[in-house]
């Protein structure tokens, strides 16, 4: 047929209950969908969708919860203290296929959540549960039930020790979302992004605390990770960086030590260990910063994984700042990409990290010379190259025979 005459689709998205989880399902999920939810064992994913049925079921939805890995006694006890029971929300403890298929035809929930896809088994099929043919073909019926009976679809998905989803790579292409729930399981926070969406923008990022009563969302993330920083404090700078779409101020952290050894470490917790190589080897080459024989050691405060240049001017004047014992100011924050000829480029959506920096309450911006205009309120100090900003702020001296 002609893709003119295609008439489209009505809009029925349903909402989870779950502000952020909607935040990055871009208003809710979609009947008949399917989605992957993956993350590291403990980090909270059973218990995100658990406080989502809860929520579904309290708003009328019905909700057919799949406990295919814990008995539906602990499911229960668990949705009693994060106060997600309700009489919409149906569980059972099967997993077999087959019998969570006709369940699905027979019930005709809203939602069906399997926890998890690894432990649902095919008994046509003689591989063990986990195993790729298991794995693909349950997940396959599966997706077929729910896009014939219209159910929205959620699974639980294991990863492996490199962080990506266990399993055959079908299994992300069969599936019409995928997310990712991750986090230091040592921290309390945890992020929820969407690698595959096909409703929505993949840049969304939901932002979760998780408490004693359970995951709950986090509104304003900046405030949070900026909560207990120590002004004044050498080797400590704010950047605004972009994750996702959403703009949030972290907090790095670099500590410059002598070393006792014949090659001294290089300590990158949250940041990218060789964009720290690279900066080091910018600082020595074009600013005559020389920390050949100290240990270097770079963390982001609050468990966050930044991965994008933005924050590599940070890292400079972090790693100078605590080598030189000298503090950089409270009201501060800087980013920018560093090159290898020690110039520093812009970098995206300059305008809405500072729009955060001054919401947040900061003062003055180091930026790149070319940037566009900042907002109002805000003091501005433009820097061409590495060398230029570290003399600007008065991290070393200037000196022309430098």
């Amino acid at each position: 047929m002609p893709i003119t005459s295609v008439k489209p689709r009505v809009d029925a998205r349903r909402s989870t209950g779950v502000d952020q989880l909607d935040v990055v399902l871009t208003g809710g999920v979609v009947p008949g969908s399917a989605t992957l939810l993956g993350g590291e064992p403990g980090i909270g994913k059973s218990t995100l969708l658990l406080q989502t049925a809860g929520a579904m079921g309290s708003s009328g939805r019905s909700v057919l919860y799949v406990a295919a890995e814990e008995s539906i006694e602990q499911v229960h006890e668990r949705a009693e203290r994060l106060g997600a029971l309700s009489e919409s929300v149906l569980i059972t403890a099967a997993n077999d296929v087959d019998t969570v298929a006709s369940e699905m035809r027979r019930i005709g929930p809203d939602v069906v959540i399997v926890d998890s896809i690894q432990t649902i088994t095919d008994q046509s099929n003689t591989g063990a549960a986990g195993s790729v043919t298991q794995v693909r073909d349950c997940a396959n019926r599966l997706v077929r039930e729910a896009r014939r009976t219209g159910a929205a679809l959620m699974l639980v998905g294991h990863v492996t020790k490199e962080g990506s989803l266990a399993g055959p790579r079908v299994l992300e292409h069969v599936v019409d979302t995928v997310l990712t729930f991750e986090g230091d399981r040592h921290h309390a926070l945890r992020f929820l992004r969407a690698v595959k969406h096909r409703f929505g923008s993949t840049r969304s990022l939901g932002v979760f605390e998780m408490t004693g009563d359970g995951l709950v969302g986090v509104a304003d993330p900046s405030r949070l990770f900026l909560a207990d920083r120590v002004p004044g404090v050498a080797g400590s700078v704010v950047v605004p960086i972009i994750d996702g779409n959403r703009p949030m101020m972290v907090e790095l952290q670099a500590l410059v030590v002598k070393s006792s050894l014949a090659s001294p470490r290089r300590v990158a917790q949250g940041f990218d260990s060789r964009r720290l190589a690279l900066i080091l080897a910018v600082l020595e080459r074009h600013a005559g910063v020389l920390l050949g024989d100290h240990d270097v050691y770079v963390s982001v405060v609050g468990g966050v994984k930044v991965t994008e240049p933005g924050a590599d001017l940070a890292v400079a004047i972090a790693i100078v700042s605590s080598s030189m014992g000298i503090g950089v100011p409270a009201e501060i924050v800087a980013c920018g990409e560093v090159g290898l000829g020690g110039e520093i480029r812009q970098v995206s959506e300059i305008d809405r990290r500072l729009n955060e920096a001054s919401r947040i309450g900061f003062e003055s911006v180091v930026v790149p010379a070319k940037s566009p205009q900042v907002p109002e309120g805000l003091k501005v100090l433009r820097a061409a190259t590495v060398l230029e900003t570290l003399e600007r702020t008065k991290l070393i001296d200037s000196d022309p025979f430098r």
